[in-house]
């Protein structure tokens, strides 16, 4: 059917459509005369007179239809009409062509007359107008020996352009297909709508990419469709091929760095932006740059400096960007004196010891970063702000002064906490404590602590007092009684400790830590009882002075990857038993070394040699003996499991030990590069000279993990002993945050 177009339009109906569409049934001998007749009157009842046709009067049904042709429809419909009626109807219905149609009947609109019409004025030829010819000489692209990357099934990335060379062409692909949207895509969810949708985002991608790495010329051709027949002909899935022809690299044109050449250290700073003219142009590199310059103004003096983002103008003809970043240096200070908003709480000299400047020290913005870092860390403050204010303001070459205002807020100084623990070796485990922090302003905490346990049993107090004389300096004082049980010994001790150390910290860790101490107990002991038969225990009174220096060359305290690390101990004691005084010198000496084998594997070792030189055996309470074996000894054994035993297996410690680890941390790349395996071997032996003789080595390996966290690795070592005795368990399971060593 075609549409109707305007009153004078006919649509014409199929009559046996029409009986279908309202379901009438008629007799077939009747159907054609009824139907037609009463088209027919439809048609003439509904129809509207043309504008230029005279409208007649309305007639009535009657004088339509007469009484003869409902009597006998069938003879009155082969009567027809009179062809002569027809054709004066028709006749009188036409208009002429010459007819004026001012004279049309029934016209009811004016004519317009008297219209004045601007005459028509002719165009001037443009005659500046050139046009493109294409010239048969021109370089053309051909991609007949494109250079494809397939970087899935569903991308492909074209290289048509040979010279200049694409010589960021690794990177660019890198780079595009860690962001593509395109390769998110998950396997079975290619199909046409997708990947169109995904490849107008990719290539958008791609034109910023280029921007990016200073084509900006640069062209890329989207195409989409189905692998090439005979690639695969079981697989016609859908892909997208991307043709990139960079063009033309732009390069650095004029530089301006605003008043940078106003500041001391103007050619120093200048050096650190590493942009010159001629450079190519790369939106990467003024990020970074600019990052360095921000940098070394804030580590040379220059606490207020100002830097706007860069600004970059294109100029297509030379083939160049003009770079323009404002820089105000805004003059060069040193440190002064540090302020505190709480005098009593924490004052401005015990932060002055806390910081690591001394006035007089050029301005560093990472000792002023450092600083609030450290008072954070005491653990005493919810919130700390430290702001540089100007105290005497630079005059020439001469710096100013600025002072460290420090602003905080206190925190909750208790704390009570507890923990539930069992082993397979030390049972069950209840612990519980008391502290307050800052109890003896500053710094200086009290803590109250205890132990209730299958093998353990303990009461004690603590005092701290923190960054006593300088940074991480730490004075400790510790009065304790105990009741423990290991594998190796049962000892009943009460015991009062002194320690003033320098220690490494995560925040702070230092190539030199260093402490010494005293220690006086009095302790009631015996070997353990495993053959039955019941010994007497002894008591030892023991007095000793100790200390220990450590050099730390590696990269992290709880996940070196290199360097080395040495540690020292000395400790003379003496030892009063069964009447008799002893006089002897503990040593020891602790070496690791780590090297890095590529970006996932670090190669780690060390040694552990140890001895008591002056007493023998009995003169030395089994608390102070020498043992082997545990998670940080030799895994696959027991805790203290190494030694030598007497004739009822019992262990009674040695004199001397030797211990050796080698392992090897190996990078999966799971869980965006957080899981290592650790595959290790492990040996160690305790003799009861004062050199080790090897008589009772114990060797072990095993396998472990590591997930590393925001707060250092998370180990868990499974290990095995090679040459076990039969009293040893066939495995060993071991659990600790940070590396074994």
């Amino acid at each position: 059917m075609q549409p109707l177009h305007g009153a004078g339009a006919a649509k014409k109906l199929s009559p046996q459509r029409t009986a279908s569409q309202r379901n009438i049934a008629l007799p077939t001998d009747i159907a054609g005369s009824v139907i037609g007749t009463c088209l027919a009157a439809i048609a003439l009842a509904g129809a509207t007179p043309l504008a230029a046709q005279d409208s007649p009067a309305t007639s009535s049904l009657d004088e339509l239809i007469p009484d003869s042709a409902v009597e006998s429809p069938d003879d009155w419909a082969q009567q027809g009409t009179d062809e002569q009626v027809i054709s004066e109807a028709e006749a009188g219905s036409q208009l002429k062509a010459e007819t004026p149609i001012s004279e049309a009947p029934d016209m009811s609109i004016a004519w317009p007359e008297d219209v004045d019409l601007d005459p028509l004025v002719p165009l001037e030829p443009e005659e500046d107008i050139e046009f493109v010819q294409l010239l048969d000489d021109a370089p053309r692209l051909t991609f007949d020996e494109t250079d494809v990357e397939e970087l899935s099934g569903s991308l492909v990335l074209g290289f048509p352009q040979k010279e200049p060379p694409f010589s960021e062409r690794e990177d660019f692909v890198d780079r595009f297909e860690a962001l593509s949207t395109i390769e998110e895509l998950g396997d079975g969810d290619e199909n046409v709508a997708q990947l169109a949708a995904r490849a107008r985002k990719d290539e958008e991608l791609l034109e910023t990419l280029l921007r990016v790495y200073g084509y900006y010329e640069g062209e890329v051709i989207r195409t989409i469709g189905t692998r090439r027949a005979g690639e695969d002909s079981a697989d016609r899935r859908p892909r997208v091929r991307f043709d990139v022809i960079p063009g033309a690299r732009y390069t650095y044109g004029a530089i301006d760095l605003g008043d940078l050449d106003t500041a001391v250290d103007a050619g120093t700073l200048r050096q650190s932006f590493d942009i010159k003219v001629g450079d190519y142009l790369q939106s990467d590199t003024i990020v970074t740059q600019r990052f360095n310059l921000d940098r070394a103004l804030g580590e040379t003096g220059y606490a207020f400096a100002e830097i706007d983002e860069p600004e970059l103008l294109i100029d297509h003809e030379r083939v160049q960007g003009d770079l323009t970043m404002h820089v105000r240096p805004k003059g060069k200070y040193v440190f002064g004196d540090v302020v505190s908003n709480d005098e009593e709480f924490l004052s401005g000299r015990h932060l002055a010891t806390i910081a690591r400047f001394d006035p007089g020290d050029v301005y560093k913005r990472s000792i002023e970063l450092d600083l609030r870092r450290a008072i954070t860390a005491t653990s005493l403050v919810s919130t700390v702000d430290v702001q540089a204010r100007e105290v005497v303001p630079p005059r020439g070459d001469e710096p100013g002064v600025v002072a460290m205002d420090v602003t905080m807020e206190r925190a909750k100084l208790r704390t009570i906490s507890g923990a539930v623990g069992y082993g397979s070796e030390e049972g069950i485990r209840l612990q519980a404590s008391w502290e307050h922090r800052n109890l003896f302003p500053p710094e200086g905490s009290l803590r109250l602590r205890g132990i209730i346990g299958t093998r353990e049993q303990l009461a004690g107090v603590t005092f701290r007092r923190n960054n006593l004389g300088g940074r991480d300096k730490v004075l400790t004082a510790d009065v304790y009684a105990s009741s423990i049980d290991t594998i190796a010994y049962d000892a009943d001790t009460v015991a009062l400790t002194g320690t003033y150390e320098r220690t490494s910290t995560l925040l702070f860790q230092k190539p030199l830590a260093w402490g010494i101490g005293m220690e006086i107990l009095a302790t009631d002991e015996r070997n353990r009882v495993i053959g039955g038969i019941p010994r007497p225990r002894q008591t030892y009174f023991i007095a000793s002075l100790f200390g220990r220096a450590t050099i730390d060359t590696s990269d992290s305290l709880l996940d070196p990857t290199r360097g080395f690390r040495l540690t020292g101990f000395l400790g003379p004691e003496t030892s009063r038993t069964g009447g008799q005084q002893y006089y002897y010198l503990r040593n020891q000496a602790d070496a690791s070394f780590y090297q890095s084998l590529g970006q996932r594997t670090v190669i780690a070792a060390r040694a552990r040699f140890a001895s008591i030189q002056g007493a023998e055996l009995a003169g030395i309470a089994p608390s102070r003996r020498l043992y082997a074996g545990g998670g940080g000894s030799v895994r696959g054994y027991g805790f203290q499991a190494i030694g030598p035993k007497n004739d009822l297996l019992e262990p009674t410690g040695g004199r001397s030990l030797a211990e050796a680890s080698l392992e090897a941390r190996v990078g999966t790349g799971l869980f965006d590069g957080a899981l290592s395996v650790v595959p290790f071997i492990d040996a160690g032996s305790v003799s009861i000279d004062t050199v080790p003789d090897f008589r009772f080595i114990k060797f072990g390996a095993g396998v472990g993990v590591r997930y590393t966290t925001g707060f250092g690795p998370i180990r868990l070592d499974v290990g095995i002993p090679l040459n076990p005795e039969p009293e040893d368990s066939p495995v060993g399971v071991y659990i600790s945050l940070g590396q074994a060593f």
